[in-house]
């Protein structure tokens, strides 16, 4: 079975306008990049589990902040399939975050490469709003339809139930 992944687009109205909460991947192989490296925070999942329920609680350990509301305050985004075979569920939910208030979990990897030394470093780095237009310039390229299906469902006022 193909990999799976759920995550949350946070959404806000800021002066009239959309703007939503991407994050930025830690450890040494993003910390130069920036063009189509964020991401919305999200993680795996297995088939025991619902889409829903991982996206919150990969929100919560990559923001250290939990998303809240009920089942029927998250828009259903349609799943994508990234360059790698894995399927990306997305739920965009309204509400709001301080970037500088993120504490993310942590992973531990072999850094430098083929060193043996194990270094520890945070699942992401920093998170950021931005508005749709920099945001579909900020995120990876497959992940930017979730920023033009949200804009339209946002304009029609389709949520789930």
């Amino acid at each position: 079975m193909a990999k799976q992944s759920a995550g949350i687009l946070l959404y806000r109205i800021h002066d009239q306008q959309p703007e939503v909460f991407l994050v930025h991947p830690g450890g040494p192989f993003w910390a130069g990049k920036d063009l189509h490296a964020w991401s919305i925070p999200k993680g795996e999942f297995n088939s025991e589990e619902n889409s829903l329920d991982a996206a919150r609680r990969e929100f919560e350990e990559e923001t250290g902040k939990p998303v809240s509301g009920d089942s029927g305050d998250f828009i259903e985004l349609s799943p994508v399939k990234q360059k790698g075979g894995k399927m990306v569920y997305c739920y965009a939910c309204e509400g709001d975050i301080d970037p500088k208030q993120v504490k993310s979990n942590k992973f531990e990897m072999e850094w430098p490469p083929r060193s043996g030394k194990k270094q520890t470093f945070p699942e992401i780095d920093r998170g950021e709003w931005f508005d749709p237009s920099n945001a579909k310039l900020k995120i990876l390229e497959s992940q930017a339809v979730f920023i033009d299906e949200l804009q339209l469902k946002i304009a029609s006022g389709n949520r789930i139930k």
